[in-house]
């Protein structure tokens, strides 16, 4: 059992208190947007062994069946296939992509080829994601929203400016089945593609959104998160994509899984998210980073359909989300003094949310974790049991 050091990302979208506070550290006036607990090689955990620090990457590559178990080593290779990662936004994050394994297997093939002075591929994997609020009031945007219910948006919103989107999406096209997401492609195509002042659009969202907040509908928390988007991106296209995306407001335990293709945006809120290993990133907008559009639009899965919220489901001693991955899994494990034995043979990372939690292995080895602190186990070790009163998170292979 190892007790991880883990790198803070101090993105400019980050709070300035939430990890701070989680940590149990004052702030340091900047913000403080992510922690990363695993093992990628842009900011691997840091674990003690031998008397010294080592990166948790480092002592994985050394001795892989060891480490992750000969099964998940000989299906990933010499790495840890998942990470873990606290988020804390204080605002909206890129809209932003991510494809699927086969898709960045052949286009990071092909940028290492041509030698691409840009990036949009760093690596082959792929970056399914799973997102579970820490707390109430987890907001993002997540999938293309049925077309009926856009519509009735737009109808809300009642701009001139955005007649022909309502026009598109009202016809025959956006009836249903794959002419739904025909529509939604021609759309979103034309937002990205074509030349044009989208201000006047824009402005007209955050006028009607506005409105639409204020009146405590059906729309008006949506309409909130797309006015606050419309005020601070008046001329990014990124805003009109947005307008289609199922608005979510998650409670405390609930998760939003993320699969290759699914246009998404994280707005605020503070959570987990556990993910593939993975820096495979397009964008669409809301960001004054790289967005490429071709490419983007070759990923995008533009098929509607309503927002699915996970909520944890009692497996034994633990509470699950399920996901259509093998890559990772995730379990909350609510823990009184009576122990919990942890599986074993298997990599995890555990991250305690709450209380204090004490681990200890079948040799008498001890580790104590309290909020914020967390402990990676590696496949050999066994038989380790888990006692509170305290909440961890339990990360792992699926």
């Amino acid at each position: 059992m190892d007790l991880l050091d883990n790198a803070v990302r101090p993105y400019p979208w980050g709070s300035a208190s939430d990890i701070p506070e989680f940590l149990g550290l004052p702030p340091d006036g900047g913000p403080q947007a992510e922690l990363w607990m695993g093992a990628h090689s842009s900011a691997p955990s840091t674990v003690h062994r031998g008397g010294r620090a080592r990166s948790l990457r480092e002592v994985i590559a050394e001795d892989p069946d060891a480490e992750l178990g000969p099964a998940v080593a000989r299906r990933y290779g010499a790495r840890l296939p998942f990470l873990l990662k606290v988020l804390a936004p204080a605002e909206n994050l890129s809209l932003q992509v991510h494809p699927d394994k086969r898709h960045a297997e052949a286009a990071h093939a092909a940028e290492v080829r041509g030698g691409a002075a840009e990036r949009d591929y760093p690596d082959d994997n792929h970056k399914p994601e799973l997102v579970c609020a820490l707390r109430d009031g987890f907001e993002a945007l997540c999938g293309f929203r049925p077309v009926p219910d856009t519509v009735a948006l737009l109808e809300e919103i009642a701009a001139p400016e955005l007649a022909g989107y309502l026009t598109l999406l009202a016809g025959p096209a956006g009836k249903g089945g794959e002419g739904a997401a025909d529509a939604v492609r021609t759309l979103v195509t034309a937002i990205l593609t074509e030349p044009a002042d989208h201000a006047p659009a824009i402005a007209a969202i955050r006028d009607g959104c506005r409105r639409l907040a204020a009146g405590h509908g059906r729309w008006a928390r949506a309409g909130a998160a797309y006015a606050t988007l419309a005020e601070a991106y008046p001329g990014d296209p990124g805003v009109l994509v947005a307008l289609l995306l199922n608005h979510a407001m998650l409670a405390e335990g609930d998760a939003l899984f993320v699969a290759a293709g699914v246009v998404h945006c994280y707005l605020r809120g503070f959570g987990v998210e556990l993910m593939a290993s993975s820096d495979n990133v397009l964008r669409a907008g809301l960001t004054s980073k790289r967005v490429n559009v071709p490419e983007l639009l070759r990923v995008v899965d533009f098929r509607p359909a309503p927002l699915r919220v996970l909520r944890p489901q009692q497996d034994g001693d633990e509470e699950t989300y399920p996901v259509p991955v093998q890559d990772f899994r995730l379990g909350r494990m609510r823990l009184g003094t009576d122990g919990v034995k942890l599986p074993d043979a298997l990599p995890q990372i555990l991250l305690c949310v709450g209380g204090t939690v004490r681990l200890q292995a079948a040799d008498g080895t001890e580790l104590r974790l309290r909020r914020g602190e967390s402990a990676y186990l590696s496949a050999s070790c066994a038989a380790v049991t888990a006692t509170g009163p305290g909440t961890v998170l339990r990360a792992t292979v699926g």
